[in-house]
């Protein structure tokens, strides 16, 4: 953390909705394999197809990803932040732009490295899954299965923060609040992606997914400044932060 350059930051968020609105528009077959991934987790008293609201949308064998947001730092004069999204139905072209993106930074600096919280746990394992899954390869920058764990290039302040207590879990809007960074009120949270994704009719599924992406880009934000803080450096102002505006994919 502390020797590395905001500059070779590629700060990651993603978010995802289940595959199909509800438990009963599942096939038989997939209602059944539901009821075996979850059947150690449910809560007493409550049935796996109640269940499926509550967590299909976390788990990459039955959910999607419908946004993944980047952002990266610009040394100029002071430090900028740029911050693109990649939304909408079609997940594999999703992943396809992500990964071309990737790929041409991969070209230009080869110092360069993830950032996120919690994308030890949860993003990055879920975007290789969700690769794996639409036909899609995965990178070798991605490949953190076969690399030693000094070779992985990861940034992740949600496990910088936890300082070797493993018991702890802080989640970003926490954090940001305990170092007094700025964080966007906002009128979703992450519990809402899901019934905001598939409710409605098309051109409202529409707005939805925007608005989905808009709560996606200000997490990147935050966690940039929150590396920043961590570094113990000033954080981006908010008419340094430039938002390359993207059309919906798919």
């Amino acid at each position: 953390m502390q020797q590395t350059r905001p500059e070779d930051l590629i700060i990651i968020d993603i978010e995802t909705a289940s595959v199909a609105p509800d438990y009963d528009d599942l096939p038989e077959e997939w209602k059944l394999l539901w009821a075996d991934k979850v059947k150690f987790s449910l809560p007493e008293g409550m049935e796996a197809g109640e269940f499926y609201g509550m967590r299909a949308g976390v788990m990459a064998e039955f959910a999607k990803i419908i946004c993944v947001s980047m952002a990266y730092f610009n040394k100029e004069q002071n430090l900028k932040m740029r911050v693109k999204s990649f939304y909408g139905h079609d997940e594999a072209k999703i992943l396809t732009a992500l990964i071309t993106t990737l790929n041409k930074i991969e070209s230009h600096n080869s110092r360069w490295c993830f950032a996120g919280h919690n994308i030890k746990e949860f993003d990055i394992p879920f975007i290789c899954r969700r690769l794996v899954i639409n036909h899609l390869p995965i990178p070798r920058y991605l490949d953190f299965q076969n690399m030693k764990p000094w070779e992985t290039n990861i940034v992740d302040t949600f496990q910088y923060w936890r300082f070797g207590d493993y018991k702890n879990f802080t989640s970003l809007k926490l954090l940001a609040a305990a170092l007094g960074v700025p964080s966007p009120k906002d009128d979703i949270d992450g519990s809402m992606v899901g019934p905001l994704y598939w409710g409605g009719n098309v051109y409202e599924r529409k707005a939805a997914l925007r608005r989905i992406a808009v709560y996606c880009q200000k997490d990147v934000i935050t966690t940039g400044n929150i590396f920043l803080r961590l570094k113990n450096m000033p954080v981006v102002p908010p008419e340094d932060i430039d938002i390359v505006e993207v059309d919906m994919i798919g």
